[in-house]
């Protein structure tokens, strides 16, 4: 079924970690969401070869790899980002040049404060009743 030089779609996937099974790859591939360059691909007996570029999503990421070498297992992170060379890497989180700051943390209470009481509350309400 497999030719000299490819392997498997949904095996490569796996074995570059790009998903945790190859079940969600089957799914991600069934759903028509890949494409193997530039054409869309919806099964996973998909045969990829050396120099093939990938684009998919993963999480709210665009990924476009090109396939350097073909996997003989799924090993280790750093052995399976040999695989592949990211032609669009994710870039740091983070705010973009033009956008707002992250809003700043909510004030802190004095450790042991605790929630205020009763008589404490009924206090604040007046002082708010009286501004209005």
């Amino acid at each position: 079924m497999s030719e000299a030089g490819t392997q498997r779609l949904d095996k490569w996937l796996w074995c570059a970690r790009f998903f945790k099974s190859r079940g969600l790859a089957n799914k991600m591939l069934g759903a028509g969401r890949l494409r193997l360059s530039g054409k869309t691909v919806t099964k996973a007996h998909q045969l990829v070869r050396e120099g093939d570029v990938l684009t998919f999503p993963q999480g709210p990421h665009i990924r476009v790899v090109k396939v350097l070498f073909l996997a003989e297992r799924r090993g280790p992170a750093p052995e399976a980002q040999l695989l592949y060379e990211d032609l669009a890497p994710i870039e740091p989180a983070g705010p973009k040049p033009g956008e707002a700051p992250a809003p700043a943390p909510a004030a802190k209470r004095d450790p042991g404060a605790g929630r205020p009481t009763k008589r404490e509350r009924r206090q604040t309400d007046q002082l708010r009743s009286r501004d209005e």
